[in-house]
């Protein structure tokens, strides 16, 4: 049911235009004029006409669309111009967006508002156009400066010892959320000053886990004769060796544990120093220089016992490092297949 104050508005109204032919009349004398109250990007365009309105907003605009955005990230700054977005504004569409939100509401109520001097209130998104594609390898710009890859924990070998390498979170544009606020700001054409929306990417392997993920690691330190066993991080024991001789050296750098035998057969190199045994295998035995266990790590180059026990502490084997065996039998049972063992 209409309410008591509708009628008396129909009343009054058509009272004053003097029935509804008149009444049709007057709002059809208002069809191109934009209500009051409305403007178009902030650009008050209200009782005017459609060519003037645009002619206002193309106006206001003109300076506007000059303006490059400009993206922000922690003090640096990545500028998107106004030309390479072949940014520009359709004036008139705008002005007829606005006079169709004017004439939206119904005739009563749109005379009733001229009746009264009412405004509408209402601010039209002006139709901007540029493009897309444009903004799309712009935030890929953006992306590609700004990310950065998390870093994972791990261990740094130096000498003869170990020590952990912290975690470290990345950085991530939100490339869709960036290219959505740029595409808000443009069809705003107030805000020219953006920040690039990021999220952290976490690492795979955090600091809190690296002792777990490390349980077993051998350093070997050739100028001191050392070996050293850690576990979880923490150092637990060291052995006294021998390692490969001038021409013969143990070689320096980072290996795993190969594979693992217990006495094993000497499978002798064919080189120049092996003699007549070279490419022969020595079984095990007295004859056998490669006592108790062998661990190998590197091209014939391995861990292994020794009943020499006078060559420990000195440059003495043909590139392999020698333990006392009791040592290489508790070392042997500690370090599984796979374990990380640096020579410095």
């Amino acid at each position: 049911m209409r309410t008591r104050a509708f009628w008396v508005v129909v009343l009054a109204l058509v009272a004053l235009f003097g029935g509804s032919g008149a009444l049709l009349a007057y709002d059809s004398s208002q069809a191109h004029t934009i209500a009051k109250g409305i403007r178009i990007g902030g650009v008050d365009v209200g009782g005017l006409s459609t060519t003037r309105a645009s002619e206002r907003v193309r106006t206001a605009y003109a300076t506007r669309l000059r303006r490059p955005l400009t993206v922000r990230f922690h003090g640096r700054r990545f500028v998107l111009k106004p030309r390479a977005l072949h940014l520009s504004i359709d004036a008139a569409g705008s002005a007829e967006a606005a006079l169709e939100r004017s004439r939206s509401d119904g005739l009563l109520s749109r005379a009733w508002r001229s009746l009264t001097g009412g405004n509408l209130r209402a601010d039209i998104a002006p139709q901007l156009r540029y493009s897309g594609a444009a903004i799309a390898r712009f935030a890929g710009r953006v992306s590609r400066a700004v990310n950065q890859q998390a870093r994972d924990a791990g261990i740094s070998y130096s000498g003869g010892g170990i020590s952990p390498v912290g975690s470290q979170a990345g950085i991530e544009v939100q490339e869709s959320r960036l290219i959505g606020e740029i595409d808000d700001a443009l069809s705003g054409a107030r805000r020219q000053v953006l920040h690039v929306p990021v999220s952290a990417t976490e690492p795979k392997i955090t600091t809190t886990e690296l002792a777990a993920r490390y349980p077993i690691v051998i350093t070997v330190d050739r100028g001191a004769f050392t070996l050293r066993l850690w576990k979880h991080l923490k150092l637990v024991r060291s052995y006294r060796i021998a390692v490969g001789m001038a021409g013969l050296e143990t070689p320096a750098g980072l290996y795993h544990i190969q594979d693992k035998e217990v006495n094993p057969a000497w499978h002798v190199p064919n080189s120049a120093w092996a003699g007549s045994l070279a490419g022969q295998t020595i079984p095990p035995g007295p004859q056998d220089p490669i006592k108790a266990r062998w661990m190998g790590i590197y091209n014939g180059a391995g861990i292994h016992g020794t009943d020499e026990l006078g060559s420990l502490g000195s440059a003495a084997s043909h590139g392999c490092i020698r333990m006392a065996i009791p040592d290489v039998i508790e070392l042997y049972s500690e370090a599984p297949l796979g374990t990380p063992v640096y020579i410095a």
